[in-house]
């Protein structure tokens, strides 16, 4: 057996200690195996293993077991015995005897315990396999030195903790257990459950020889699937104990490959160690290794992953230019000989896209013109102008157009080689007239594969091959496994021989294509065949095909698919399509009904006729999108009169021009595959693609805003000081001391941190009480506390500038507070206080992008101790001091740069599109800007860019990052060679990376040449010594001595003299010098040698008014606009207005003449409470005070203020049905009413957050009786208890909520303290359905179930008893029904001699109410009524409850709380009449007992008129009979009332009488003059 490897502590980590076989066990005397043998035989027949299986717990070598009786079987008895004595020897070896015993001998006889080793699992296992014997008889946990004690130090242990104490060894120890897996034998079977049980039984502690506890770890005898070792949430622990952890995975890779020199049997990889995820995550995976070492930029390495390795020769770089230039259709000025240069450099000399920008202009002036077209060429001559950072899209586009070649190129490849063994494969099946016809498809496929120029026109010839030459046919390999072989309509024809039939109708399908697309002109004459086509199709009847017209239709088949299939016919048709298809789009039911003027898709929804080549931006993907959701159906097809015309093309190809009968039936079955082939398969076909395309075309129309809105971000110069001069060359010096401020609601507190010009943390003030409100001695108390703090702490770090994270609207006065701070410290102490503390500003700043860093692991790792509000903190200032820098930390392995929301519409877009555009940015960006190598050494956050420097990536730079802080300071550009740069990648990198006297270089003497701090590429530092020389000379004249320090001293002349060369007209230097070619790079000398590096990003400004509302408010111009309708809270109601509030926070005002469209002259204050939820209008925006000025007139609400959607787009024409316009309002304002629902926070079995039409449908399907309890369209303060009285009859009564604590919309939403139905209180729901709803659902069974109860409405009911009264005209029958226009109430019915009367109860807990009398049983209420039949009612009812019962129209669309009509509304419903309507259509008086008497208005929100009496739709309610007698109807006080669905009585407040016509017609004195 190989040996061991131990580390030990005495020794250092880099020396292996490798233990031979023949080394001594550590404990007990030597005994001869012969001896051990004899003692053995005579035990053999005692107790087997000490472990026994019970049935509950698996052992773990039960396999190890199973293996071993499978070679007992095969081996002799002798075999057998020799395998029981070592079994027994290592069961000996290990004897363990329990911790008493050892005390006890330890006790009496001095005998210390021997150290064991350690087990997995003391009482599940075996602690060793055979394979174990001879191994040390340590601990394996342990490390122990040459004295046998224990020399694990502090940092051993902590690493020892790093990864689960009880489940696994150090990092140190897996190469050791691994070695022994290796090593052992008969251990691979080991059964997979021990993973599973690991955690199922603690494992028992045990002592070493000094006492002291000892770790177990696993025995790890099974190389599993999955890597062995550390998973992710180890790492994880490890990453929030240490920090990063790649600095441990590096070293521990560097001791796997120390291991592997003294190994024997194999390679340890770090990918055995640790889960591939963790790997690929840091980089330290095989191939991020391989493109690490090749010295090929590595952007270009990864590109070469997908595209294969790029073609060198003139031929193929002239051929891929070519089609380029066909691509760049709007880029016009571009030159093919510049994109030929462009792919020469790229492909050739393997130099990135920036510093061809940079450093290769000259060569390829053409793709450059865009860039500069951006910039004022008026002021490119001017010297005093400094250029500007530019992203350089024409060469990314080119870029990106290479790789689509390559893949082309290499996707053809591919399918030349399939299809030619796929051609050979088909010469050993088909007969001599099939092969000659495949040999003719076979050339026209390879001819149209290689001339094939796009995906789709290669998926053309990929269909026509597979057409002929299925996959399913071919001969399989002997081994391989056959795929599954789909028959066609097409195979099936063809092997039955149709294709000989299809070969008659005329031209082949590549005939006809070369024809139609004028790519060959018609040379002979088609001739038809002599027999008709059902004469021909009689021959090649079949089984399959019965009769002539089954042959011709499969031919037909045949024919259109291979025309369908065809690639010149598809491009041409394709071209057709797309030149001139159209898209419309038309509103589904559902789209009608939720789409309103400011939907995402309200531009969208009726689009007539749009062309293809009208999409020019994302519209196409929120048409895809509502197309998903089913609410617009989308056409895209040629315009009728195209259609006709490519048809009618088609056919003068196709149609033979004879006029024979013969004739004329072929092109009859010819204009059936034409047909065929193009409404059936081609055009459907071209549809599909150009979604496709249109879907491209968008989604890169996004990526581009994505991309433009990052430039815009990352663009941006470091805020500077006011007295810093732009010009000078020590920007870093001049970069601000920020103090960053994040709000914090208290826990966390608002946080003040402060920031040194290097972005590092000096120091944290947590000031919680900063802005409290609170007036208390103990408030102002605390705040005066804060105020000195923060007046100190600003005082001893003089910051530059403020920023302060904008969050919501408490920050506006929290900025407040802080200039009043800024004032008194200028007021007070005007000597201790610096220039730059006068005039200190403070500036509002986006917390998206601090959130993201708060939330990173990389802001565990460089500021791990700190708290997240710091770290955000840190963020906030960090960003205005280096954009870019604090962006591009976000771009580390884990992509949170993703998480940040720069489009509305970017989740079309993929992570992978979106991280491609931002490395393109963040490449283009950095490497104009460049990177300060020294600064960042000595600040680590500053290296972020580094990765999208040229020529390197993650991998190049977090190695080339390692090196440069060991080495802690570099002095020339020249020693990054001697940092793991390749040449390729040095010479691509070092002109961004700037060396300069910064960080720890900035105290050292060591000269540093000047050139390295400028972005002169070391290549032209020969033209710059040049320039500056001859500026030298021709400024000192003849003083000048020409030494070896001259060149220096020039440089520095010129650096000190910059306008010197500010006067310099380069091009007639370049003439001079002859250096005509090289003029752009002496311009860019020029500008270096005056500042190097200069900052080109646009200056630093704050956000304005607008973004600094919506970063206020967290809103967006989408979500609050003018005429948006929004939901508002009522905090404050005064006689002439009212202060409400909306969600965001952000204040609105309601003003009295603003409230509804009555005009009517009460005050607020009897309109509206405190906590009323209104819908609203926006009227206008006070963005500059973070006010909204409101709207809840009806007129308001129902007009469309919102018609810019539809002015967009040219192509928007609304077409709507009339007859149908009625219909999809109703059902548009039942879902506006969904769409403002407010859910509450209720828990109980009976409530539901559900509207009243939900409530409704839900209940149908239950048994009467049965109810929900729901939220009421009132608002917070009412639910409403929804009761099903018969089938389709619905009674809705409101319960008023009180005792809520009014802070916060939160609170609102809570169940009230106390509910109250009429004059009932009740203390929760559960006493409401005890004392209310459940004697009430008995008193309504119980009437249902009565004998006299009849279905049916009022006028069924009457025509029964008519009946019943013509069997017996001497009685006066009667009847009880449901009231169908009063849900609640039962109608009694009754004929004395001819006509019906009726009479009205009420249903309520106590019992049925009937003529202002209560009675529990309707036996005594029939007996009453019987006695008291003829007794006169002189009072009539009250006034309220009439206006409780009368109907009312609904002027208004419904709001929220359930549905809406048009009709008027109930507080009843009643099946299909029922007529719902929502809190926004009661314009009348909506009266509730013992509460106030209420009228709600078109937002939802009841509207107080103060006494409890006082109504607004007075008038009476009349029953007319034509009896003698009057109807008696009574209807008691506590009505069930409608309030979600119907207001009081009379129409819009006023004053008016309400008749309702008996169904028997004639006369009564009604209800005031009584019988």
């Amino acid at each position: 057996m190989a040996g061991n490897t131990v580390l030990s502590d005495d020794e250092d980590e880099n020396e292996i200690e490798v233990e031979e076989d023949d080394r001594e066990e550590p404990e007990g005397d030597t005994v001869d195996p012969e001896e051990r043998d004899d003692e053995e035989d005579e035990e053999d027949e005692e107790g087997e293993d000490e472990y026994e299986k019970d049935g509950f717990i698996v052992d773990e070598v039960d396999d190890d077991d199973q293996d071993e009786e499978e070679e007992d079987r095969a081996d002799s008895d002798e075999e057998k015995q020799r395998k029981k004595k070592r079994k027994k020897r290592e069961s000996e070896k290990n004897f363990v005897l329990d911790d008493d015993d050892y005390e006890l001998l330890e006790h009496n006889v001095g005998f210390r315990r021997p150290k064991v080793e350690s087990k997995k699992f003391k009482r599940l296992k075996k602690a060793r396999a055979d394979a174990d014997e001879g191994q040390s008889g340590f601990s394996d946990e342990e490390e122990f030195d040459g004295t046998g004690k224990s020399g694990r130090s502090a940092e051993d242990k902590i690493k020892r903790s790093l990864f689960d104490d009880d489940e696994g060894p150090p990092l140190e120890d897996i190469a050791e257990d691994d070695q022994r897996e290796e090593e052992e034998d008969g251990d691979i079977g080991e059964d997979e459950e021990e993973d599973e049980m690991a955690d199922f039984i603690v494992d028992e502690e045990e002592v070493d020889e000094h006492g002291e506890p000892t770790r177990r770890r696993k025995v790890n005898k099974k190389k599993s699937r999955q890597a062995p070792g550390v998973s992710s949430t180890e790492l994880q622990e490890a990453h929030d104990i240490f920090g990063d952890v790649d600095e441990l995975l590096r070293q521990r890779k560097l001791g796997l490959e120390r291991i592997n020199r003294y190994e024997e049997t194999g390679e340890r990889r770090l990918e055995d160690e640790f889960e591939p995820i963790i790997l690929s995550e840091k980089y330290m995976t095989e191939n991020d290794d391989r493109i690490r070492e090749i010295d090929i930029p590595e952007r270009m390495q990864v590109s070469e992953e997908s595209t294969g390795p790029p073609p060198t020769d003139g031929m193929s770089i002239d051929e891929e230019s070519n089609w380029i230039l066909n691509q760049l259709v709007h880029d016009r000025g571009v030159l093919k000989k510049d994109i030929v240069r462009f792919l020469e450099l790229m492909h050739v000399q393997k130099l990135d896209v920036p510093f061809i920008a940079m450093y290769r202009k000259e060569e390829c002036q053409s793709l450059f013109r865009e860039a500069e077209s951006q910039a004022n060429k008026a002021d490119q001559n001017n010297p005093e102008k400094k250029p500007t950072i530019r992203w350089h899209k024409v060469l990314w586009t080119i870029s990106e157009l290479d790789k689509k070649w390559l893949v082309l190129q290499k996707r053809k490849s591919s399918l030349q080689l399939y299809y030619s063994k796929r051609f050979e494969e088909e010469r050993s099946i088909y007969d001599e007239t099939r092969l000659h016809l495949n040999q003719k498809l076979f050339e026209s496929i390879t001819k149209s594969l290689k001339v094939a120029e796009s995906e789709r026109e290669i998926d053309d010839v990929d269909s026509k091959f597979y057409l002929h030459f299925p996959p399913g046919d071919a001969v399989i390999d002997e081994g391989q496994f056959k795929r599954p072989k789909r028959k066609s309509q097409y195979s099936i024809c063809s092997k039955s021989g149709l294709w000989e039939v299809a070969t008659k109708f005329g031209y082949s399908s590549e005939e006809f294509g070369l024809l139609i697309s004028l790519e060959q002109m018609r040379r002979d004459e088609l001739e038809d065949a002599k027999e008709t086509p059902i004469e021909v199709a009689l021959r090649f009847t079949c089984a399959m095909f019965e009769n002539p017209e089954a042959v011709l239709r499969g031919a037909r088949h045949m024919a259109a698919i291979e025309i369908s299939c065809e690639p010149c016919v598809r491009r041409h048709v394709r071209s057709i399509f797309m030149d001139n298809a159209v898209v419309s789009t038309t509103p589904t039911a559902d789209g009608s009904a939720s789409i309103d003027s400011h939907h995402q898709f309200a531009g969208i929804e009726w689009l007539k006729d749009k062309p293809l080549t009208k999409f020019v931006d994302a519209q196409w993907l929120l048409i895809q999108k509502a197309e998903e959701e089913k609410l617009i159906q989308v056409s895209v097809k040629l315009p009728a009169f195209v259609h006709k015309k490519l048809i009618d093309d088609a056919h003068e190809y196709y149609l033979s021009e004879g006029v024979s009968k013969s004739a004329q039936l072929w092109n009859e079955q010819r204009k059936q595959i034409i047909k065929d082939a193009f409404d059936g398969l081609l055009l459907p076909s071209m549809a599909k693609e150009a979604r496709a395309l249109l879907t491209s075309r968008a989604k890169n129309c996004l990526l581009m805003e994505y991309g433009r809105r990052l430039w815009d971000k990352v663009s941006v110069a470091p805020y500077q000081k006011k007295e810093h001069d732009v010009n000078t060359s020590d920007d870093y010096e001049a970069a601000p001391r920020v103090m960053a401020c994040c709000w914090g609601p208290g826990k966390p507190a608002t946080t003040f941190v402060m920031l040194d010009s290097f972005g590092e943390v000096v120091d944290v003030l947590y000031a919680g009480s900063l802005s409290i409100r609170g007036q208390s001695p103990n408030d102002q108390q605390r705040k005066k506390h804060d105020q000195q703090r923060l007046v100190k702490f600003m005082t001893d770090h003089q910051p530059n500038v403020v920023v302060l994270g904008a969050v919501n609207l408490s920050c506006a006065r929290l900025k407040e507070d802080i200039y009043e701070i800024i004032f008194k410290i200028v007021e007070d102490n005007p000597r201790d206080v610096g220039l730059e503390m006068d005039g200190l500003s403070i500036v509002y700043a986006d917390e998206t992008l601090p959130h993201l860093y708060e939330n990173s692991r990389i802001s565990s790792d460089q500021l791990q101790p700190q708290p997240g509000i710091v770290r955000r903190a840190v963020a906030l200032g960090r960003y205005l001091q280096n954009p870019l820098a604090m962006v591009a930390t976000l771009c580390g392995p884990a992509k949170e740069i993703l998480s940040w929301k720069l489009n509305p519409l970017e989740s079309f877009l993929t992570a992978d599109e979106k991280y491609g555009m931002v490395e393109q940015v963040m490449v283009d960006a950095t490497n104009q800007v460049g990177l300060d190598v020294n600064l960042a050494i000595s600040h680590e956050w500053l290296f972020a860019p580094l990765q999208f420097i040229s020529g390197l990536g993650p991998r190049k730079a977090a190695s080339l990052q390692r090196s440069l802080v060991r080495a802690s300071s570099i002095y020339t550009r020249k020693d990054l060679l001697t940092h793991g740069l390749g040449k390729k990648v040095f010479v691509n990198a070092v002109g961004f990376l700037r060396v300069r006297r910064s960080g720890n270089a900035a105290s050292s003497s060591q000269f540093i040449d000047l050139l390295d701090d400028t972005r002169i590429h070391p290549e032209s530092y020969g033209l710059a010594q040049e320039l500056a020389k001859d500026m030298y000379i021709e400024d000192a004249g003849d003083d000048v001595n020409e030494d070896e320090d001259m060149l220096e001293m020039a440089i520095e002349h010129v650096r000190e003299n910059p306008n010197l060369l500010k006067s310099l007209e380069v091009d007639n230097y370049a003439r001079s010098k002859k250096h005509e070619n090289k003029k752009d790079t002496l311009n860019h000398i020029r500008l270096e040698l005056i500042q190097g590096f200069q900052d080109w990003r646009k200056p630093y400004s704050g956000p304005n008014a607008d973004e600094e509302f919506y970063m206020l408010s967290g809103e967006t111009e989408e979500t609050l606009s003018e005429g948006k309708i929004v939901q508002a809270t009522v905090r404050r109601v005064q006689p002439q207005r009212a202060v409400c509030v909306l969600e965001s926070g952000v204040s609105g005002m309601l003003f009295k003449e603003d409230y509804s469209d009555d005009r009517r002259d009460d005050d607020l204050t009897e309109r509206l409470n405190e906590g009323d939820i209104l819908t609203c209008m926006i009227k206008s925006i006070q963005k500059n005070r973070h006010q909204v000025f409101l709207s809840c007139r009806d007129s308001d609400l129902r007009s469309d203020r919102s018609q810019n959607y539809k002015n967009i787009d040219v192509y928007y024409h609304e077409d709507r049905d009339n007859s149908e316009t009625e219909k999809e309002k109703a059902r548009k304002a039942k879902q506006l009413a969904k769409k403002h629902f407010k859910s509450r926070m209720i828990v109980h079995p009976r409530f539901q957050n559900i509207t009243a039409d939900e409530a409704m449908e839900m209940l149908s399907v239950k048994e009467p009786g049965e109810s929900i309890i729901r939220p009421s369209s009132r608002g917070p303060s009412y639910l409403t208890l929804t009761l099903k009285i018969y089938d389709g009859i619905y009674a809705h009564k409101d319960i008023i909520e009180g005792g809520k604590e009014n802070k916060d919309i939160t609170s609102m939403l809570r169940l009230g303290k106390m509910l109250k139905i009429g004059d009932d209180v009740f203390e929760d729901l559960d006493e409401v359905m005890d004392r209310y709803v459940d004697p009430l659902v008995t008193h309504l069974k119980t009437m249902i179930g009565y004998r006299k109860f009849k279905d049916g409405g009022k006028s069924e009911v009457d025509e029964y008893l008519r009946k019943e009264k013509t069997e017996n005209p001497s009685r006066i029958v009667y009847a009880f029904g449901i009231s169908h226009e009063h849900p609640g109430t039962f109608i009694l019915t009754y004929i004395r001699s001819s006509n019906p009367h009726h009479e009205y109860i009420g249903l309520y807990p106590k019992g049925f109410k009937f003529r202002k009398k209560m009675f529990e049983e309707i036996d005594r209420l029939v007996a009453y009524f019987q006695r008291h039949i003829d007794d006169s009612l002189e009072a009539g009812p009250s006034i309220r409850s009439v206006a409780a019962m009368v109907p009312m129209r609904s002027p208004a669309p419904g709001a929220s709380g359930g549905g809406s009509n048009h009709d008027g509304g109930y507080r009843g419903s009643s099946g299909d009449r029922e007529r719902t309507s929502t809190p926004s259509s009661r314009s009348g008086r909506s009266d509730y007992r013992n509460g106030g008497s209420h009228e709600s208005h078109p937002s939802g929100v009841p509207r107080p008129y103060g006494g409890g009496g006082r109504g607004r739709g007075r008038g009476s309610y009349r029953h007319q009979g034509n009896e003698g007698g009057s109807d008696r109807s009574k209807v008691v006080e506590d009505e069930w009332k409608d309030r979600d669905h119907r207001g009081g009585g009379g129409h819009g407040g006023s004053n008016g009488s309400k008749r309702v016509q008996s169904h028997a017609g004639g006369s009564s004195a009604g209800w005031s003059s009584g019988w």
